[in-house]
């Protein structure tokens, strides 16, 4: 008899609670070492589907790596070269920015006094303070651009991570007894992992491309840096667009009126609205969502965890952990409590009577 079975149930829960909240309380303190790993592991996992294409066509292991490699290091550094100069100019003007978005703040609050609307005197500090929008889209820009410091290790890691995978079943074979149960299993949950992040960041890019295209012809001002922000915050489902559209609604209201920040919203509708409701159900595959409650917990979870790239990576690190949940029997029912709304069987059944 082990220790383990002989402990009361209750306890059991304790200690794996406890066992739990040590690792959280541990990813919090490494999230300075942890975030470039998980950055460069998701980025190894988007990339690997070119590279297992290229090495199917008969071109050498080291010559696809190199050509994947080297192709998306030109993607960053220009997206990078295209985008900096935004970030730094937007960062000059955006104390004019807010205290524009203040004064037209007060604007409405005087009109809705002349209505006969009072409002308290602390309300336009705590409750509509438009100014106050444009810090949480700051916080996410130093976020990333900390992240630029590290891109050198974050590009070796990648590069180690791509070279390992191909001898991961050698070693996995080796090292375990009975290992093609556990090695067909974990197949399945990488194929999956690689199927959601590939769809997803084709269609994360398409949604970057359409609003910068939409922003731009409309006028309004580093359309470039506004598309990056929704190729980025599209990885995180339903939330994400709204937190990407706030700071080009509110500069087009500043900048061009009103009339434009409705075509803005209008715009980020439409994209996000044939993107994710028609294109990514219809390549992605059924029991690879989240409902919106979990979204919204994962973003909160990780952005605290991690900070703001956990808020960019919360929505991958879930579906991860819930592709890895549905492969085993026993906790399949914690993966289906993580999805979006299901059909009971029995309901399903009287539907089709």
């Amino acid at each position: 008899m082990t220790v383990r079975s002989s402990l009361p149930a209750a306890e059991r829960v304790l200690i794996v609670c406890a066992a739990i909240v040590v690792i959280i309380a541990g990813m919090r303190a490494a999230a300075p070492l942890l975030v470039p790993f998980l950055l460069a592991l998701f980025i190894a996992i988007i990339i690997a589907q070119p590279l297992n294409w290229l090495r199917q066509r008969g071109v050498h292991n080291v010559l696809a790596l190199l050509a994947v490699v080297s192709g998306s290091l030109v993607f960053v550094l220009l997206l990078a070269l295209l985008v900096g100069s935004s970030v730094d100019d937007f960062m000059r003007n955006l104390p004019r920015y807010q205290e524009r978005l203040h004064d037209s703040g007060l604007a409405v609050l005087q009109w809705m006094e002349r209505q006969g609307i009072v409002l308290p005197a602390d309300f336009s500090s705590n409750f509509f303070d438009p100014a106050g929008a444009m810090k949480m889209v700051t916080g996410i820009i130093s976020g990333m651009g900390s992240i630029l410091t590290n891109g050198f290790l974050i590009l070796i890691t990648v590069i180690f991570l791509l070279m390992e995978g191909a001898s991961l079943p050698d070693k996995w074979r080796v090292a375990f007894r009975e290992p093609e149960a556990s090695l067909q299993r974990l197949r399945v949950i990488m194929d999956k992992i690689n199927h959601y992040m590939g769809i997803k960041a084709l269609t994360s890019l398409a949604t970057g491309v359409l609003v910068a295209a939409w922003l731009w012809m409309l006028g309004v001002d580093y359309p470039l840096l506004w598309g990056t922000l929704a190729f980025l915050l599209n990885f995180v489902p339903n939330i994400g667009s709204i937190i990407a559209a706030v700071p080009a609604v509110l500069l087009a209201l500043v900048q061009l009126g009103v009339g434009s920040s409705l075509l803005v919203i209008l715009g980020y509708v439409v994209v996000n609205v044939v993107v994710g409701t028609i294109l990514e159900p219809r390549y992605m595959g059924q029991g690879l969502g989240l409902s919106t409650l979990v979204v919204f917990l994962s973003l909160v979870f990780w952005g605290w965890v991690l900070g703001p790239v956990g808020m960019l990576l919360s929505v991958p690190l879930t579906i991860a952990v819930k592709i890895a949940l549905d492969s085993h029997e026993d906790t399949r029912w914690i993966s289906v409590m993580l999805g979006p709304r299901v059909v009971p069987p029995r309901a399903a059944g009287e539907n089709g009577g």
